[in-house]
């Protein structure tokens, strides 16, 4: 028996399609502000799922993402509002999410630009969060970048990497996703790999068991981030979801994931509470604990 951390699932996929609202690029944070309660109704049913660790909605909060929107200047406001809307919840993940664009980290800025802007995150995360989980991380810098901000919280840090879509053994960037590995050997307390294909997880498996930390993964749904999709504030609106993924294959999928190794486990956009769920139920009748 292992013990088995399950992460909840994706937040804005779930904030959209409760809300019914137009995707905008500010994703689940406009949802937030249009809808009060919504968010701590997602991570209340997260947590009825069976979900130990529960995801902050703060992952498109950058000052660059809100510049020239209605939100422009709330920044401190947003997070004091993510905070409030997961408080009281067991073990709380502040989430870092990437600047200038999901998937693009020929958009991310240089270190010594992006180091002070990840830790002003760091730090408003900070007094409501028992660890920081740094997602969707597309690049070799931008992994650097964003372990050396999320560090001034003095939280725990766990690393979430993105991957090519048809090889895990890959980053967004190119590079090797093997080649995360020591960067994160003495910053981060777990490594991860998020938001891609299931299908390119399951190889990104081997490449972590080759490391030292604990590590895992959370898939998105989507049939694949297409190249339409990386351009300038892209909206999910061009995105669509897969109809051969519901909560039993998910199950499966993230189950061989254990089997690699891997004692983290949930789901990132599109996988929802009957996901988990049903990902709560396999773990147990796989004679794991989930913790």
């Amino acid at each position: 028996m292992t013990d088995i951390t399950l992460l909840d699932g994706g937040m804005g996929q779930e904030l959209i399609h409760r809300a019914g609202d137009r995707p905008t690029p500010l994703w689940s944070t406009q949802v937030m502000v249009d809808h009060p309660g919504m968010v701590a109704a997602v991570h209340a049913d997260y947590r009825d799922a069976g979900a130990t660790v529960h995801t902050t909605n703060s992952y498109a909060i950058h000052h660059d993402r809100l510049a020239g929107t209605p939100l422009e200047g709330q920044f401190a406001a947003l997070y004091a509002r993510a905070l409030h809307e997961v408080s009281g919840f067991s073990r709380v993940a502040g989430a870092i999410g990437p600047l200038a664009a999901s998937y693009r980290p020929d958009l991310h800025p240089d270190h010594e630009t992006a180091v002070p802007l990840y830790a002003e995150v760091a730090n408003a995360l900070a007094p409501g969060c028992d660890l920081i989980i740094c997602e969707t991380v597309a690049s070799l810098a931008h992994a650097d970048a964003i372990l050396d901000g999320a560090a001034v919280a003095g939280k725990p840090i766990w690393l979430a990497l993105t991957v090519d879509d048809t090889d895990g053994t890959k980053l967004r960037s190119g590079e090797l996703l093997a080649d995360a590995l020591p960067l994160a050997a003495d910053r981060a307390a777990a490594v991860l790999v998020n938001c891609s294909a299931p299908e390119a997880i399951t190889a990104s498996m081997d490449v972590l068991a080759d490391g030292a930390l604990p590590f895992g993964a959370y898939a998105n749904a989507f049939t694949q981030i297409t190249n339409d999709f990386l351009k300038d504030k892209p909206t999910v609106d061009t995105l669509t979801a897969r109809r051969d993924l519901g909560p039993d294959a998910y199950a499966k999928t993230a189950l061989s994931w254990i089997a690699k190794g891997a004692t983290i486990v949930g789901g990132c956009c599109e996988v929802g509470p009957k996901h988990i769920a049903a990902l709560a139920d396999a773990i147990r009748a796989a004679g794991h604990k989930v913790v």
